[in-house]
């Protein structure tokens, strides 16, 4: 790939030594080129007026102005991809929700020096969330396909089964798994529920702890109730369990009760949670009793889960590219042929509660 194919990122931070990190994991990825950094937004604004970047990402609290004020600058004046970077110290949980009010693509932690493989997955993460931005549709032109790193399957976290366990309920579990652009198509998709909506089980790409105040938003504008799943949870009509950050969350059943396991393990699909590890345990333990629907997202977390869903007779609905902010994880569950229909998502809730009345 030629310098003038690479995605080209302005990094804005007010530490030296965190724009140090950024630079080193951005340009350790050769499909991206850092075009400069700056220590607050009247600097990265200077840097700007000599190459626009494809993507900013962008540290909230800095000197002179902000970063929730320059992002909303951005947005409103020349709207370009923006990705958060982010600490959990203060009132993060705060700023992630207004930062996605205010237009950012996604929100993650910064990167922080601990072990070799914290290190790792804050790389993969950092590219990952800056390649999705770029592909978002706030662009006006399409990018070409853009190669991903191997990553581990569901494998790693559960074995795929050989048949479904025998049911003998006929109750109906929902899974949805989303990601870039999906925090906004979640609060669309529930908040069109009424208080005797089918149990829904959700994984979105989100960093640790923010995951928590996602769903205590949900809850404040929902009728149905929305919580941070713990481990053990049971799913229940008219409640809807989020995934918390940086755990894997899987689908469990004990004679006709369902319930969820949070647990650790590695990145999957290049997350955790993985999309992936809870459709593959809800086709394992839900078989034709689960439904799955897969939302706007980059890569190809979800795809082969919701294919084993497929197979297993659940039905499968994946939100069409129209509506979709990136069309990656819908578009690559429709390739392998697991996907029963394809809707737009003001559509999606209305065929969960027509498919599981």
């Amino acid at each position: 790939m030629t310098g003038v194919d690479k995605l080209k990122v302005l990094v804005v931070d007010d530490s030296a030594l965190v724009r140090q990190v950024m630079v080193s994991i951005l340009e350790s990825d050769p499909q991206i080129e850092v075009v400069g950094s700056a220590p607050d937004p009247f600097v990265a604004a200077k840097r700007m007026e000599s190459v626009i970047p494809d993507v900013i990402t962008l540290d909230i609290e800095m000197p002179r102005m902000d970063g929730l004020t320059f992002l909303r600058k951005i947005m409103s004046q020349h709207p370009i991809p923006v990705v958060i970077c982010s600490t959990l110290a203060g009132k993060g949980t705060d700023n992630w929700i207004k930062a996605m009010e205010y237009g950012a693509v996604d929100v993650i932690l910064k990167p922080k020096i601990g072990t070799k493989t914290f290190f790792e997955e804050s790389r993969i993460r950092v590219c990952d969330a800056v390649k999705a931005a770029a592909r978002s549709k706030l662009r006006e032109k399409p990018l070409q396909t853009i190669n991903v790193q191997p990553s581990l399957t569901a494998d790693a976290v559960i074995d795929k089964a050989s048949r479904p366990t025998t049911l003998e309920t006929t109750e109906r579990v929902v899974l949805v798994g989303a990601s870039t652009g999906g925090t906004e198509a979640l609060r669309i998709f529930l908040e069109a529920f009424p208080r005797d909506c089918p149990a829904i089980a959700i994984v979105q790409h989100m960093p640790e702890m923010f995951t928590a105040a996602f769903a205590q938003r949900l809850n404040s504008i929902c009728r149905i109730t929305v919580k941070e799943a713990v481990d053990n949870d049971t799913m229940l009509r008219g409640q809807a369990l989020i995934a918390p950050g940086n755990k894997h969350m899987l689908l469990k059943r004990s004679g006709a009760r369902y319930f969820v396991e949070v647990r650790d393990g590695p990145l999957v699909r290049r997350h955790r949670p993985s999309v992936d590890v809870l459709f593959r345990s809800a086709a394992r333990y839900a078989g034709k009793n689960g439904m799955a629907i897969i939302m706007t997202g980059m890569g190809d977390d979800g795809a082969q889960g919701m294919k084993e869903m497929h197979d297993a007779g659940a039905i499968t609905v994946a939100q069409d590219e129209a509506t979709s902010v990136v069309y990656g994880m819908p578009g690559e569950a429709v390739k392998l042929g697991g996907v029963d229909k394809s809707l737009p998502l003001q559509a999606i809730a209305a065929e969960v509660m027509r498919r599981c009345s």
